[in-house]
């Protein structure tokens, strides 16, 4: 008997906020649904400190869609191979959803894999909805919102057929700094 190729979601928090309200929406049964409903077989959530994801429930979960869910805390070595499989080396193209940490964004977006991107709202002097919007407006990203998932990871699957290229080619006509002069300055780079 022959297994259907991989298809995974991979979900990051990132290193150094806790987003419990994205691990919980990631485990929610609408968000397993829609996963199963876009063939996903496979949700790998990076959950960092949140003491929500909990294995045995998330695999008991999982099994109610038809889907394997591992967690994870953190890897040193970074998430490249996580959003590489994401991206379908040895199975089906899937997607990462991520905080909206320029990090975890750009890592995503150097490899072309369907990207949602949901902003921790929580956080104080919130730039990461700018940089989602924005990255959104131009296409390059799906806005991910906590209390519409469902509605991203449709979405994921448009963006999967009209994905742009990162990083943005060189002499196109932007507004202002336009996008690079957003990283620019997520990144702490100055003029």
């Amino acid at each position: 008997m022959t297994h259907p190729p991989q298809k995974l979601c991979f979900l990051t928090v990132g290193a150094t906020a806790p987003f419990d309200t994205l691990v919980s929406a990631s485990l929610s049964a609408p968000f397993l649904a829609a996963l199963r409903a876009a063939s996903y077989t496979d949700l790998l959530v990076q959950h960092g400190s949140s003491h929500v994801f909990n294995p045995r429930t998330a695999a008991e979960a999982g099994k109610k869609y038809g889907l394997t869910i591992r967690g994870f805390e953190f890897n040193r070595e970074g998430l490249g191979r996580e959003m590489r499989a994401a991206k379908g080396e040895g199975g089906v193209e899937g997607c990462v959803v991520s905080h909206a940490g320029s990090g975890s964004i750009l890592d995503a977006l150097r490899l072309a894999v369907p990207l949602i991107v949901v902003p921790n709202t929580a956080l104080l002097d919130n730039h990461q909805e700018e940089l989602a919007e924005e990255l959104a407006a131009q296409g390059y990203v799906v806005y991910g919102k906590l209390d519409d998932l469902v509605a991203a990871i449709r979405e994921s699957e448009t963006l999967r057929k009209r994905q742009k290229a990162w990083p943005p080619g060189r002499g196109e006509k932007e507004e202002g700094r336009g996008l690079v002069g957003i990283m620019d300055d997520e990144m702490g780079f100055v003029d």
